[in-house]
């Protein structure tokens, strides 16, 4: 696993124009090897946007993004994908619906890896497909042969988060990922979701808007406002929902 460091991140949308915004300004975090973090803030604050930033799907106007020391700012979101997984808030992003579950499944579990014109064994990862699904909700395991694109948005959103974290990867984004889901799923997946993230010991950064969810998930919470980081801790002991909500106030 990894120490992923933002340094001085600036980012300016719609430069030049009337309508030029600073969405991060000069904004600094350093994301250490095991960490689990909420992200907090109103709409607005900047949340997606740093997601986006380390991606790579966004370019910083001004500042570094490192992985152990490796600077990751002009990579391309491609390359970044070989360290970054990411699953986002709609449950149609981050798998193909044209293909089975475990189609899909055999696409994450090769992340990273050299591909060419050679036989993909599909059958041969079956069982081992069906035991992962197996702990799952939704019944994804008597789904394997399945298209996506028929499933559940629960299913599809929990296929979506087990292809990003097949592969383990150095850095995890989950980007309000359950904000889609009707409350019991939900909640079945945020439980697998800490289980996953805690056992593998991942580096995770994980978008929330239920502020008690910050609270009972992850290590350490971090709060945006207008772009910055008004509070970074990993003591919640005295932390509240009431005064997590004096942060958001004008």
């Amino acid at each position: 696993m990894s120490t992923l460091e933002l340094k001085n991140i600036t980012t300016v949308v719609n430069h030049g124009t009337r309508e030029e915004k600073t969405i991060l300004n000069d904004l600094s975090l350093k994301i250490e090897d095991g960490d689990f973090i909420t992200l907090l803030g109103t709409n607005g604050a900047g949340k997606s946007t740093l997601l986006n930033v380390i991606n790579g799907s966004l370019r910083p106007t001004s500042g570094q993004i490192l992985l152990d020391q490796k600077d990751l700012t002009p990579l391309s979101e491609v390359k970044r994908a070989t360290y970054i997984s990411q699953v986002f808030q709609d449950p149609k992003l981050g798998t193909a619906p044209r293909m089975t579950v475990a189609e899909n499944l055999l696409l994450a579990d090769k992340r990273g890896q050299k591909r060419g014109l050679r036989p993909r064994h599909l059958k041969e990862q079956l069982p081992r497909f069906e035991k992962l699904t197996a702990m799952l909700p939704n019944s994804l395991s008597q789904r394997l042969n399945t298209f996506t694109g028929d499933l559940s948005g629960g299913q599809r959103q929990t296929l979506s988060f087990l292809m990003a974290t097949l592969a383990q990867p150095e850095i995890l984004l989950l980007d309000e990922h359950t904000a889609a889901l009707d409350p019991n799923t939900s909640a079945q997946l945020l439980e697998l979701t800490d289980k996953v993230v805690t056992e593998n010991k991942l580096t995770c950064l994980m978008i929330t808007h239920r502020l008690a969810d910050a609270l009972r998930y992850g290590n350490r919470v971090v709060i945006l406002k207008d772009g910055q980081v008004v509070l970074d801790t990993r003591d919640k002991t005295n932390l509240s929902e009431e005064k997590i909500l004096t942060y958001f106030a004008d």
